[in-house]
């Protein structure tokens, strides 16, 4: 029988395509099974109980749990070692590699190897990989997907030796462990930020060479409105910008031309503005233009200001101010309305409060520490997602086995 030369040496054609000619198509449920393990309420009253919102999206981290007993719904045992996932919107990828004994929420698959033709370790990454995510994510056709198992465990899966298996999870376990290293360093790193922001932003820590009292200002007294109306054009490109909720900073919403544009309220904005959405200021929506939107447009659901007197006030330390939970506090009582969701920014009560202030020299060396900070974890999740990235690469090689390991 001649080889089709569309395969390479060494692969076979499968319903999956090419494979290794030692790998074998199995159905799912040929080497996984759910582990079923009897739950006795009184003998596991309280140990730790897992809920879908204990488990980190994509990163195979457990936040928190609760005690058994708490919890009213049907629950699954599960033991160290096994695998556990979310069935529950598949699409969140919400999985965990249990470290200790527990149970867990009926909306989370326990799930083992089954017949010794197949590692827990390569079953584990197998449910990570974009195919099962697929599979799991089609089975149910609501628009809450749920998964199902009868469906899951029909679909069939490339399985390489178990000796492949092995050679392939120990691989990944190793960008596995670099995943979960700057992990924990990006929190350590986001709690050190927030406690800077806490000490430094309030005067309970002082920086080396400042001292002296901060003095209080209203903000009527630092800031000043400032509107830059445009001429209107309907043939203009208007480069649009929103602010995120929680501090989360200025995007570029859109592009439209004039004629597109029904509500023709458009400014501009400046680098060093700094604005406020009327509408969401409540979940934090405000921000520093940067020297990147500069010039772009702000429609009349936003205010602008700057800084009455720049030798006050510096701007920069006024962006990090606004992301502290005492300003958040002060946009909320200077707002009004019947529902969170639409409440609207009074911003002439917001200016009879009040904030204090160190110097311009403290407050320019405060917001420099903070930018650093906030450069250090800007890098760190860069990091992080190039890491996440590489892995994503060679599971799509290894688990298909466009790539093979010397084992």
């Amino acid at each position: 029988m001649q080889r089709d030369n569309n395969i390479p040496k060494g692969y076979k054609l499968s319903p999956l395509g090419p494979i290794p000619q030692d790998w074998q198509i199995l159905e799912f449920g040929e080497f996984s099974e759910l582990s079923k393990g009897k739950y006795n309420p009184v003998e596991s009253e309280n140990i730790p109980c897992l809920e879908l919102e204990h488990f980190d999206q994509e990163t195979g981290v457990i936040n928190g749990s609760v005690k058994s007993a708490s919890q009213k719904s049907t629950k699954n045992v599960f033991k160290k070692g096994q695998i556990l996932f979310g069935k529950l919107r598949p699409y969140l990828r919400k999985y965990w590699l249990a470290e200790f004994d527990g149970v867990c929420s009926s909306e989370i698959w326990v799930l083992k190897p089954k017949d010794k033709k197949c590692s827990n370790d390569f079953l584990f990454r197998l449910v990570q990989h974009n195919h099962f995510i697929q599979v799991a994510n089609v089975s149910s056709g609501s628009k809450m997907p749920r998964a199902d198992w009868d469906y899951v465990s029909s679909f069939p899966f490339a399985v390489p030796p178990l000796k492949e298996q092995t050679a392939i999870a120990n691989l990944l376990s190793t960008w596995d462990k670099a995943i979960n290293t700057l992990t924990q360093l990006n929190a350590q790193k986001e709690l050190r930020k927030k406690w800077l922001m806490q000490q430094l932003l309030t005067g309970k820590k002082r920086l080396k060479g400042f001292e002296g009292g901060w003095k209080k200002f209203h903000y009527d007294d630092l800031l000043k409105v400032v509107k830059r109306s445009i001429e209107w054009d309907d043939n203009a490109l208007y480069h649009l910008i929103s602010v995120r909720r929680r501090s989360g900073g200025i995007f570029e919403r859109e592009s439209l031309y004039g004629h597109q544009i029904k509500v023709k309220d458009l400014r501009t904005a400046k680098a060093g503005d700094f604005l406020f959405s009327k509408m969401q200021i409540v979940h934090g929506a405000s921000a520093l233009v940067r020297k990147e939107f500069d010039g772009s447009k702000i429609s009349g659901s936003y205010i602008a200001v700057v800084a009455k007197d720049p030798k006050v006030l510096n701007i920069e330390f006024f962006e990090w101010y606004s992301k502290t939970p005492f300003f958040y506090h002060q946009t909320y009582i200077s707002s009004y309305g019947v529902h969170i969701e639409k409440m609207t920014f009074d911003f002439e009560n917001f200016l009879t409060l009040d904030m204090k202030l160190p110097s311009y020299e403290e407050q320019t060396a405060i917001a420099t520490v903070l930018q650093s900070a906030d450069a250090e974890l800007s890098l760190l999740r860069q990091k992080l997602d190039k890491i996440k990235e590489q892995k994503k690469g060679l599971m799509q090689v290894l688990l298909t086995g466009k790539k093979r390991l010397n084992y």
